[in-house]
């Protein structure tokens, strides 16, 4: 039983942590395991990906294109923002990989800010919904 009971309080950390930012950032380009396990706990209804879509508008746009298919560099030395409606992930094609990446940034550089001081959850998991309904529509 006492097994059982840290199982459960070690997936809730885990939950958690992701939720709260604090679990160690993935290397660049590479899949974040923890964060895959996190569900995407929004709908992704008509209004879900309108909200997305005005929000990733405003806040991501300028780097990643109107159309999400990646944006010039903001900075010469630096790689041009990737497609976020492709088949290919550098960092994870899970929701919530995706969430991660939107609410924590990109580490080590930080090329891309984390955007959880300034976007609810909610806001966060209507972009995921929002860059997934672009991705279908663009096969």
């Amino acid at each position: 039983m006492g097994s059982t009971v840290l199982g459960v309080i070690g997936v809730g950390a885990v939950v958690g942590a992701i939720t709260f930012g604090s679990v160690a950032p993935p290397e660049a380009h590479q899949d974040n395991p923890a964060a895959a396990k996190v569900a995407n706990p929004v709908a992704s209804t008509p209004e879900s990906i309108a909200a997305g879509e005005s929000i990733y508008k405003r806040r991501c746009s300028g780097c990643h294109g109107l159309d999400a298919k990646g944006g010039p560099p903001k900075e010469e030395f630096l790689k041009p923002a990737p497609n976020l409606i492709d088949d290919s992930y550098d960092h994870g094609s899970s929701d919530g990989e995706m969430f991660y990446v939107i609410k924590n940034g990109v580490p080590p550089e930080l090329v891309m800010d984390g955007w959880g001081e300034r976007l609810s959850d909610t806001d966060m998991w209507n972009i995921v919904n929002y860059l997934r309904a672009e991705a279908k529509k663009s096969k």
